[in-house]
């Protein structure tokens, strides 16, 4: 599961929210099931940055945002993000330890709506 939330961030506030952020990297990662984890900003526009998680799973990520430290820290700067979806389910991807992987999809069917998660076919 990957999770990315953009801010955009005034010139004058980049440097208390890099320290934010870092801190809440470090209160993410200590967290069982997250598999990493990256903040910065855009190369071609510096004030919109990002902040990036992987998790193990769904639950793993719930979990977390449960986790004192990371009340503390890092959900007070993610209600900085630009209101957008979040979290995404990563069917395909690539590592230098495992090469190309494919999964199935983890989101149920959602009978009200007859499709799979919003998925065509």
């Amino acid at each position: 599961m990957l999770v990315v939330t953009r801010y955009v961030v005034p010139a004058e506030e980049v440097e208390e929210f890099r320290r934010q952020c870092r801190a809440a990297v470090e209160a993410l990662v200590a967290c069982p099931g997250c598999t990493a984890a990256s903040a910065g900003p855009a190369l071609d526009d510096p004030a919109v940055w990002t902040l990036s998680t992987s998790w193990e799973s769904v639950g793993a990520y719930r979990r977390a945002l449960s986790s004192y430290q990371v009340k503390l820290v890092a959900v007070p700067l993610m209600y900085r993000a630009v209101d957008e979806p979040s979290a995404f389910e990563s069917l395909i991807s690539w590592t230098s330890g495992t090469g190309l992987q494919e999964r199935a999809t983890a989101i149920a069917a959602d009978p009200g709506r007859g499709d799979h998660g919003g998925r065509a076919g």
